[in-house]
């Protein structure tokens, strides 16, 4: 959405009705505890006539599009190519194939229980790669469909809770396998879906194990960029292809400018000279603005439209949570990741 001075004014109720949402959203979560992103969502879905007014609307979409991409965009300050080349080739391997196999997965189940292929590629893609910020990033570039759109705000509610679930259970689960802190570390941060969920988890095991669990974590949040640059280059051609056979033409941008703001910073990130303040805002401003996109999403969709989606949804998210957790454990124990 393209801003000027003469439609500025008319976006402003609407970006006021979602900041304040991410506000409420970020107060509960800070005093009462749970996903930050979750009640956003939650508060938005209860505030969905919001968006059937006119003088809210541009604003609220404005929020779930633009402020979303730059909130995507600014996760790249947060990455260094130090850090991912820290992991060693072993472990990016594994991670690459952890998270091609998740969206491997996520297609052939919506080929079986016969859903839409976006639904595979965005319920694979937000397990695969970091849960709800991946499912908003992956859902911008998809067809902005009614349809995807809803299965965008069911997609982020299922990664936030089965990673919610995953950051209490996986830990005791670790223990119970007798996995190094290293170990431990790359599984948490090679499964979980959301970095905060990453993060807690890993510090429930030690220090130890939770920098490993944020380095790998952050080596998944790298592969959004090729991952989403992809998808929009496949949906740029049928695009094209709809075009050339006679259907309504679509400026489609080669490569998303979201995606190279993202590369940008993680090349600045990765000079060393960005202090440590500006990196903490520039991640808090990152958080904020994904909080206020969900909140949008969320004001944008009804109850109703999400139980349309019925429960194959569902069993799509739980299954590909299972899969990248059993093949990154097996392959921890096979490869001897991490291991001392």
């Amino acid at each position: 959405m393209q801003l000027s001075g003469s439609n500025f004014k008319g976006i402003i109720p609407g970006v006021l009705i979602c900041a304040v949402i991410a506000l409420s959203a970020t107060f509960l979560s800070e005093h009462y505890g749970g996903p930050q992103l979750l009640y956003a969502l939650l508060i938005g879905l209860s505030m969905h006539f919001l968006s059937l007014q006119e003088s809210t609307r541009s604003g609220i979409t404005f929020c779930a599009k633009t402020v979303l991409r730059i909130g995507v965009a600014l996760l790249g300050i947060r990455i260094t190519l130090g850090q991912v080349s820290h992991l060693g080739m072993s472990v990016g391997i594994v991670l690459v194939l952890a998270v091609a196999l998740t969206i491997g997965t996520g297609l052939l189940l919506a080929r079986w229980l016969g859903r839409p292929m976006e639904e595979g590629i965005l319920s694979g893609g937000s397990v695969g790669i970091c849960g709800a910020s991946a499912a908003m990033a992956i859902s911008s570039v998809l067809p902005q469909t009614k349809e995807n759109e809803r299965f965008t705000l069911l997609a982020v509610v299922g990664v936030t809770v089965l990673s919610t679930t995953a950051m209490v259970l996986y830990p005791f689960f670790m223990q119970l396998l007798a996995l190094s802190p290293v170990q431990s570390g790359i599984f948490l941060g090679g499964t979980i879906h959301d970095v905060a969920q990453v993060v807690a988890a890993g510090m429930m095991m030690g220090q130890e194990a939770g920098d490993a669990a944020t380095v790998v974590k952050l080596f998944r949040v790298v592969l959004l960029m090729p991952v989403v640059l992809l998808i929009a280059f496949f949906y740029r051609k049928h695009a094209a292809a709809a075009t050339a056979g006679g259907g309504k033409k679509e400026k489609v941008p080669l490569v998303p400018t979201f995606l190279i703001g993202f590369m940008v910073l993680v090349l600045v990130a990765s000079t060393g000279m960005v202090p440590a303040v500006v990196v903490a805002g520039a991640s808090d401003v990152s958080r904020a603005c994904l909080v206020i996109a969900i909140s949008a999403a969320g004001v944008k969709t009804s109850f109703e439209d999400l139980k349309k989606l019925g429960w194959q949804p569902v069993v799509m998210l739980v299954t590909e949570t299972l899969m990248i957790a059993v093949f990154v454990l097996v392959a921890i124990l096979l490869l001897k990741l991490g291991q001392p």
